[in-house]
């Protein structure tokens, strides 16, 4: 007999494919992608769970081989829900030069974390024991051009809880993003987050907030249909090299509007941070957000610190794509030279 959670579970799944479709077509039409790399084929597989297994160096010779896209259940896992890893490991020469990328994963199934060469470039979803599924999230995950070396390796940490699971469906990919931003200090990866209107009022103990990796929206890392305010806050050094120019801080889209502060000092903001904004300026979220920073304001081997306070209106929610950095003036306005002759 089956069980009726998981028909329920299996019917959700179905009447969800149509906002998911929506979903793509409301944040993937943004960029300018171009593949450089096909990923769909065989990947290394195990079930079980291990941190160990995200080191690049982790010898997986006697993992099983599995196709990628396909349900694990339809390739001899038939009936196993629970934790399993993938890897690939592929050569730099295949890819371009000092190029950021994105890598694709379509649609797995329920919950996934992703590595690239060790460090964490993703996460959709929440694993137990706060589980929250994501199986109709598309996965789009920002790879740093400084993460890729010679040789490098995707893993992919998933959690399935019923039906099928794993990386089923969609064209995994790595691509580049033609329009990216080239920022000199990239400072996407893991940021501290916290919920609420006034987080930003005290973030002396941001070590006890939660951690979400930017960019990514909020409602697919643990924050399902939450709409309204929150605050993300990074700490970072910063080498004297860079302070030779007016740098400008790139923070990709963000849904729906933003308030910047850097180290204490308003930088810059997406129009009155109120919520009337938001129908004031309905394409806010497609905007790309990059604040010219005063002189002076970073500062060279001592601690820097971005306040973003974001409020969003409906789905999605926070810093969800794009460039997240800093460049300088000089190499910003080439950029947008280059970028204007382009097109």
């Amino acid at each position: 007999m089956i069980h009726i959670s998981k028909i329920s579970h299996l019917l959700n799944k179905l009447s969800l494919v149509l906002s998911l479709l929506i979903v793509i077509n409301h944040y993937g039409l943004a960029q300018n992608l171009n593949k450089v790399m096909d990923l769909n084929e065989r990947w290394k597989f195990t079930i079980g769970d291990s941190q160990e297994w995200a080191n690049p160096d982790f010898d997986d010779s006697d993992w099983e081989w599995i196709d990628v896209p396909s349900a694990w259940e339809n390739q001899g896992f038939h009936g196993y829900d629970g934790y399993a890893w993938y890897r690939k490991t592929f050569h730099k020469r295949q890819l371009p030069n000092n190029q950021s990328l994105y890598l694709q994963l379509g649609n797995i199934d329920d919950v996934d974390e992703v590595f690239f060469n060790g460090k964490r470039i993703g996460k959709t979803g929440n694993f137990p024991p706060k589980y929250a599924t994501a199986y109709n999230a598309h996965r789009a995950y920002h790879v740093p051009a400084s993460l890729i070396q010679e040789t490098n390796t995707i893993a992919v940490r998933v959690y399935d809880d019923v039906g099928e699971g794993g990386i089923t469906h969609g064209d995994i990919s790595l691509f580049m993003d033609r329009d990216a931003i080239p920022v000199e200090v990239d400072l996407s990866g893991t940021w501290k987050f916290k919920l609420g209107a006034y987080a930003h009022e005290d973030i002396s103990k941001i070590n006890d907030w939660d951690s979400i990796v930017v960019p990514g929206n909020w409602e697919n890392q643990g924050y399902k249909d939450y709409d309204g305010y929150a605050c993300y806050v990074l700490e970072f050094n910063l080498e004297q090299k860079f302070l030779k120019d007016r740098m400008v801080l790139a923070l990709g889209k963000i849904d729906d509007i933003d308030q910047v502060f850097v180290n204490g000092v308003l930088v810059g903001q997406s129009g009155a941070f109120v919520p009337k904004t938001v129908r004031e300026r309905s394409d806010s979220w497609q905007q790309v957000r990059a604040y010219y920073l005063p002189v002076n304001l970073l500062k060279a081997n001592t601690k820097n610190t971005i306040v973003v306070r974001v409020y969003d209106a409906m789905k999605g929610g926070g810093i969800y794509t794009g460039s997240i950095g800093l460049i300088s003036q000089e190499h910003y306005i080439q950029y947008w030279k280059k970028r204007r002759n382009k097109y």
